[in-house]
């Protein structure tokens, strides 16, 4: 085997990957798992509370 026919089989290689990750990700047993973390960054986190900035002033 030459370097084109290692070169064939690395691009084949890679495309099926591609294509099995590209199903993985739009079946519809991972539709509710994706949605749920869509709707997660709209959710309000109770432990996210923003800080006051606090002035550094020294002419107390």
């Amino acid at each position: 085997m030459d370097y084109g026919t290692y070169r064939g089989v690395y691009t084949l290689i890679l495309l099926v990957l591609f294509l099995i990750i590209v199903y993985w990700a739009y079946s519809k047993n991972r539709k509710s798992d994706f949605d749920d973390i869509a709707q997660s960054i709209l959710e309000d986190d109770v432990n996210d509370n923003p800080r006051k900035k606090e002035s550094s002033n020294d002419n107390d």
